[in-house]
């Protein structure tokens, strides 16, 4: 790590060392102490799975089953620690990678599958799970997350009295977002309104092919302290520590306190998508240096020192783990594109005159190539 800077240790929240030692934090460590051994060996799960399938849509991609595939490789320990920290209130706007934070809210993974084979803009009703659909444009999100929030608030759904009721917006972003304007101007609305949203940056060191150290000289988390946002830097790859900073960041939210700006500082230890090539901008040193933190060795050494990681659970975990990707498998190879119309059932939850006609155009359109092929038919006859 650099001595100063966004890549440094800076202020770094971490309850977990990278050996898996529990570190004492005064103030969040009372965020993580009601975890029980089965809750933690449920993170354990999920960051091995998710894994898992990780690296099967990655061979998906490689054999041309997908047209793309964004690997969420070394975030685990960011995506489901925080994930876990929501409830069934809060609601989450993710970007492209969150496929942790997705499982969390128990978004059937293999539909995710269905966008990166470009059969839908979206495969799930966010309604249903608390999450929106991917944000492929970058930072776009973040003002539909504050959006949201502000109308939480007006509903009575922030601060009401009854904390089971109130509810926040989560909105995950990486490091390349924050040099957006569209994410400076939702933090100055966040901040202005007093909205209850957490941003919620995976600082994985790298836009695509581009430093985080070209994007800023300061900690990532500095950039809401500009905006009067409290901010707090974690661990990105300290599950627990990812889990009682965000749960301190939506209690503080749902309360009234206003918007957080949170900083996981990772690693993203594959490519920034299957299109890219990280071997062309970092070094095998590095690689190797981050390798040494993985966030599912860290906790997997943690519960198996406390003898809370037992040889059946691990299979049982593998052998789900290998399940899924199986159902992936078939799923990917059985689907097959649906007519062309479908694009336009979803665009507004209520039948509208301009989408309307846009059908009918796009069907007279189709159409008039079925009538020239049966020209051309009846004049070869």
């Amino acid at each position: 790590m650099d001595a100063v800077g966004p890549l440094s240790s800076e202020g770094l929240v971490q309850l977990l060392t990278h050996t898996g030692e529990p570190v004492e934090n005064e103030t969040f460590s009372p965020y993580a102490a009601h975890l029980s051994a089965d809750d933690l060996r449920a993170f354990w799960r999920d960051m091995t799975v998710l894994r898992a399938f990780d690296l099967e849509a990655t061979s998906l991609q490689r054999q041309g089953e997908l047209g793309l595939w964004v690997q969420s490789l070394g975030q685990e320990g960011a995506q489901i620690g925080s994930g876990h920290a929501l409830r069934e209130p809060d609601f989450v706007f993710p970007s492209y990678r969150e496929h942790g934070v997705a499982l969390t809210r128990d978004v059937d993974l293999v539909d995710v599958l269905k966008i990166f084979r470009g059969l839908q803009h979206g495969a799930w009703n966010p309604k249903d799970h608390g999450f929106h659909l991917y944000t492929l444009v970058i930072g776009s999100h973040a003002l539909h997350a504050t959006g949201y929030a502000m109308a939480l608030d007006r509903d009575g759904l922030v601060a009401s009295g009854d904390p089971d009721r109130d509810g926040a917006a989560v909105c995950y972003f990486g490091d390349g977002a924050t040099s957006q304007g569209d994410v400076s101007e939702a933090l100055t609305f966040a901040s202005v309104y007093n909205a209850p949203v957490v941003f919620f940056v995976q600082n994985n060191q790298f836009a695509i092919s581009e430093p985080a150290t070209r994007q800023s000289k300061v900690p990532l988390a500095d950039r809401g302290k500009g905006f009067g946002i409290p901010t707090v830097r974690v661990d990105g790859n300290d599950v627990i520590a990812c889990h009682a900073v965000t749960q301190w960041a939506v209690r503080h939210a749902r309360s009234g306190g206003g918007p957080v700006f949170i900083e996981a500082f990772t690693y993203r230890m594959g490519a920034h998508t299957t299109s890219d090539d990280p071997s062309r901008y970092r070094s095998k040193a590095q690689e190797s240096y981050w390798a040494e933190r993985d966030p599912i060795s860290r906790l997997e050494a943690y519960l198996t020192n406390r003898g809370e990681l037992s040889a059946e659970f691990r299979a049982e975990v593998e052998a789900e783990a290998k399940a899924l990707c199986e159902r992936a498998r078939t799923a990917v190879r059985s689907w097959e594109r649906e007519p062309l119309l479908t694009m336009f059932d979803d665009v507004y939850a209520l039948p509208h005159a301009t989408v309307e006609a846009e059908r009918a155009w796009f069907e007279r359109y189709e159409a008039s190539f079925a009538d020239g092929e049966t020209a051309a038919e009846g004049k070869a006859h």
